[in-house]
């Protein structure tokens, strides 16, 4: 596999420099610019992000609930790389972020001052607050990266395509995703990433600089940002040199402990009966209040605010679901698609919800009780990025509180910058697990300088407006990718079909008698038994069949290894057909038939196909027996070509 792209490495590399170059010239111009664009997407084509992660929510349920739902993200055989609790542990810390920390409080602050409806300052003005805070930060965020997770999953894992976005497009246009548009799905993706992190990182640097200036009146302002930017982005790359276990792994598990422990104190320090009756009543309030939020674009009035929120969420989301959909990805092997939509969507939503819960109500409490609280003061004062320390002042150890949340800006920080560099040098390298360092180097860097310039050009707004519109091309990706979804689900289907209405051969024939089949059947051969038979048997039932497939115009080829042997029959555009045996091991005491025998492991010679392994042995077939089995199997492949040809 490449280690490096230049088809997709160059452009993406020359739009970000454009774009920063372009950021520190202009200047006033540029923040000129980045507010029109913003305002011109949101006011043109908002609707259709909002239409998107409506669709993108809605089709995951549908998918999960269908028949679908039961395939496998790899072969059919395939367990999962994770047990449950640790898979369902990492989606946990996933969920998790620089906006949790930013937006936990300020957010249902900001809509208890300045809603689009309702009267302020009252407790329903309150418990609105808190739905649309889990309304921008729930499922439909995570049904988002469900299906770009999806997409990179099951034609990584079940069809062995790299692990990059160009892969969701294989049922669309075929090996054309390996062509310009391929590459410029990669490009877009990583477009995409770069600025979706990079106004985390600024959302990150604001914070801090908050942070510090409550702990030690340095100030805020936009050079004191800029110079927080560098400093952290030398700490990530600097984690970007030590290597995952070192670096981003370490740093991961640093996040959720501190994560934890300040969620923690902030229940026990609050008022911890209230907060838990909270949390039940808002999840409630926000089903109740779903299709209503999700399609409302702003047509009766609203505009403003809409674009200013609910369609900044989405773009962001969506410009991170190339980072946080990889992620999910590749931790994903050997789940089934319910699963993993149910595990996405619900787990970490619920984490977040409890999150907004405990700080959100806590904030919006004191600002019920007391008009003049000091988080509500800082939100209308414009300093949303203080709000969270204003809070922690009220509680008690807030010099530890407040040390500690820095501390954990920071670290979300290093792991976001790491990750997504990350996940832009896999997307840059073809899809490789192990991109090269200095590509990783290269994007920690340039997510930095990103970063810096548009904090320079307009600072959030600016960071915002480079947020909307880079999501724009992605959505379409995405849709195209999910599309490419359902085409490959439903040739799933035909294939399923197939092999229930193809004709059924029978395997017994000449050479052995089926007394002699029974006997097999108890037998439990050594590993150097079924390679015998594999050499002596299978080869020349392979050997003999080739010829009579190239008389019907068929390339095929044989494929042999220590432990297994295969042959495959090459159909073109459509897919192949794969045929094989596996020599595979098992425990003695697994032997039916052999109680009480301890000769440590037997072995099976049993047949695999291209989606995966069948998990029956016919160890003891004779060359004609073997055939027989093999065109039984090769008729079912033909039959599902037959029904796909329908579908398409």
């Amino acid at each position: 596999m490449k280690k490096f792209e230049p088809a997709v490495f160059i452009p993406a590399a020359v739009i970000a420099f454009g774009g920063v170059a372009y950021a520190i010239i202009a200047g006033d111009q540029a923040e000129e610019l980045f507010a029109w664009l913003r305002d011109t997407i949101t006011t043109n084509v908002g609707w259709f992000y909002s239409v998107g992660v409506g669709v993108f929510l809605v089709g995951s349920i549908i998918v999960a609930f269908s028949d679908w739902g039961r395939l496998k993200l790899g072969p059919d055989d395939s367990e999962p790389d994770f047990s449950f609790m640790a898979w369902f542990a990492m989606l946990f810390s996933a969920g998790m972020g620089i906006g949790l920390m930013f937006f936990g409080v300020a957010e249902p602050l900001e809509h208890f001052l300045n809603a689009p409806y309702g009267e302020p300052g009252t407790p329903e003005k309150a418990q609105e607050a808190i739905v649309l805070t889990f309304f921008h930060w729930g499922i439909h965020a995570w049904a988002t990266y469900a299906v770009v997770g999806l997409s990179l999953a099951y034609f990584s894992f079940r069809h062995g395509l790299p692990l990059t976005i160009r892969s969701a497009l294989y049922p669309l246009i075929g090996d054309r995703i390996y062509g310009p548009i391929g590459h410029a799905a990669d490009v877009v993706a990583i477009v995409g990433t770069l600025f979706g992190v990079a106004t985390s990182l600024g959302f990150g640097v604001a914070q801090i600089n908050s942070g510090l200036d409550t702990l030690f009146g340095i100030g805020v302002s936009t050079n004191i940002q800029v110079i927080l930017v560098i400093i952290i982005t030398i700490i990530a790359t600097t984690s970007v040199l030590a290597g995952l276990d070192a670096g981003i792994k370490r740093l991961s598990e640093w996040n959720l402990y501190l994560a934890i422990a300040l969620l923690a104190f902030a229940l026990i320090a609050g008022p911890t009966l209230f907060l838990i009756s909270a949390y039940v009543q808002n999840i409630g309030e926000y089903v109740s209040q779903l299709a209503d939020l999700t399609f409302r674009v702003g047509a009766y009035g609203e505009t403003e605010w809409i674009n200013s929120w609910t369609l900044f969420y989405w773009g962001w989301w969506i410009s991170w679901s190339p980072f946080v959909g990889m992620f999910i990805a590749r931790v994903s092997r050997g789940r089934t698609i319910r699963e993993f939509v149910f595990g996405v969507i619900f787990g970490p939503t619920l984490f977040t919800f409890l999150w907004m819960t405990v700080f959100g109500n806590s904030a919006l409490q004191q600002a019920l009780a007391d008009a003049a609280s000091p988080a509500l003061a800082a939100v209308a004062g414009g300093n949303m990025s203080a709000a969270l320390f204003a809070f922690l002042d009220t509680l008690p150890l807030s010099g530890i509180t407040s040390v500690l949340a820095i501390i954990l800006v920071t670290t979300f920080f290093v792991t976001s910058s790491d990750s997504g560099s990350l996940v832009k040098s896999t997307l840059a390298s073809g899809g490789t697990l192990t991109p090269p360092v200095w590509q990783r180097f290269f994007w920690a860097v340039t997510e930095g300088l990103v970063a810096s310039a548009l904090l320079l050009a307009g600072g959030l707004a600016a960071l915002q407006a480079a947020t909307i519109a880079a999501a724009l091309p992605f959505t379409i990706v995405i849709f195209l990718a999910f599309i490419g979804l359902i085409r490959a689900w439903s040739k799933e289907t035909a294939r399923r079909a197939g092999i229930k209405t193809a004709a059924q051969l029978p395997v017994e024939g000449t050479g052995v008698s089926w007394k002699t089949r029974i006997g097999l059947m108890f037998t439990t051969p050594t590993q150097a038994d079924i390679r015998k038979w594999m050499k002596e048997e299978v080869v020349p039932a392979f050997e003999a069949v080739i010829p009579e497939l190239e008389r019907q115009g068929l390339s095929s080829r044989i494929d042999t290894a220590e432990d297994e042997v295969s042959i495959t029959v090459d159909h073109g555009d459509q897919p192949d057909f794969v045929y094989g045996i596996m020599l595979k091991n098992y425990d003695d005491e697994e032997a039916p038939g052999e109680a009480g025998r301890n000769s440590g492991l037997y072995s099976r010679g049993e047949v695999f196909l291209a989606e995966g392994g069948q998990h029956y042995c016919i160890y003891g077939y004779t060359t004609e027996q073997v055939i027989r089995d093999l065109i039984r199997h090769y008729e079912r492949h033909r039959q599902w070509l037959h029904h796909m040809a329908h579908v398409n």
